[in-house]
């Protein structure tokens, strides 16, 4: 079948949820907010076929991603020229996928790991109490910050999410976002999101106030029964711990049934994958460069 490729529409997310929900596997590139938050970043667009919602980027280059849908109950074998269509190749593709697609294609795929795209996972509990040695220097950070500093912790609202708003504003005049293709792409997502909070499933979130004004926030959504997805955590470097501090705080309190948090990937900046390491992640989720011949 010939597709026929739109932008993606807020419009259109409780669709896009439901096919989201049959996929086997959620890796973060695919969450509703991701795909529409950076859609203008990535021109990404997605076409609709019964089972399944095809995702295309445009820029700086145009290739496929993997499509969304219960790929456990799909004729693959119907789609095999659109496969092909896509330039040959795809990318941000889920390992779980590549496995389908390879028993189902054989010789014809061949795949290599995004290592750069990999989510990284971490266990909920071991980051709320931050026990053990391997915490240790994270915890004594999260304790100097409630020592030191008189703060209040607040759920991210319609109210709150102005005050985050004009944080993040702030953070990017400091970190001179404009000058930094990356931190300006994620400023304007960032915005975008904050603006419009209330139209977004799945949302949640939660902020440090000292006196008036917010000193870190973060926001994330719920992606599976037991996984919370963050997407953007910031804080005002100028108070020590701060990115520690929100990082327990908020997930000390979420519900109990959510056992893993999935904090994204590292884009191959050896700086932020110096971070998430630190943070001990439990496992990964692999993701993949798929060529169709």
């Amino acid at each position: 079948m010939r597709f026929t490729f739109e932008p993606v529409a807020l419009g259109r997310q409780p669709e896009y949820l439901k096919l989201l929900d049959a996929c086997p596997v959620k890796t973060s590139d695919y969450s509703f907010v991701n795909l529409w938050s950076w859609a203008g970043t990535y021109g990404l667009m997605w076409a609709w076929a019964p089972d399944l919602v095809w995702i295309k980027q445009t820029y700086p280059q145009e290739v496929y991603w993997a499509p969304v849908g219960a790929w456990d109950r799909v004729d693959w074998r119907a789609y095999t020229d659109d496969l092909q269509r896509s330039g040959g190749s795809c990318i941000r593709v889920p390992e779980t996928l590549v496995t389908i697609w390879q028993d189902t294609f054989g010789d014809q795929i061949a795949s290599s790991p995004s290592r750069a795209h990999w989510d990284y996972l971490y266990s909920i509990p071991e980051l709320q109490t931050l026990k053990g040695n391997r915490f240790h220097k994270k915890k004594n950070l999260v304790n100097q910050f409630k020592k030191k500093y008189g703060f209040e912790y607040v759920p991210l609202t319609g109210k709150t999410t102005e005050l985050a708003a004009g944080m993040q504003e702030s953070w990017c005049a400091w970190r001179d976002c404009e000058s930094n293709d990356t931190l300006d792409a994620e400023n304007t997502a960032i915005a975008k999101v904050l603006a419009n909070w209330q139209k977004l499933e799945r949302l949640t979130g939660g902020a440090i106030m000292i006196g008036s004004d917010i000193v870190a926030y973060t926001v994330a959504e719920y992606l599976t029964d037991d996984t919370l997805l963050i997407h953007f955590e910031k804080g005002d470097p100028a108070f020590k711990g701060v990115y520690q501090a929100i990082n327990q705080m908020f997930l000390e309190r979420v519900e109990n049934r959510y056992q893993i948090v999935n904090r994204e990937q590292d884009l191959g900046d050896e700086g932020l994958r110096k971070s998430k390491l630190s943070y001990q992640p439990i496992d990964f989720m692999k993701k993949y460069t798929v060529t169709i011949t």
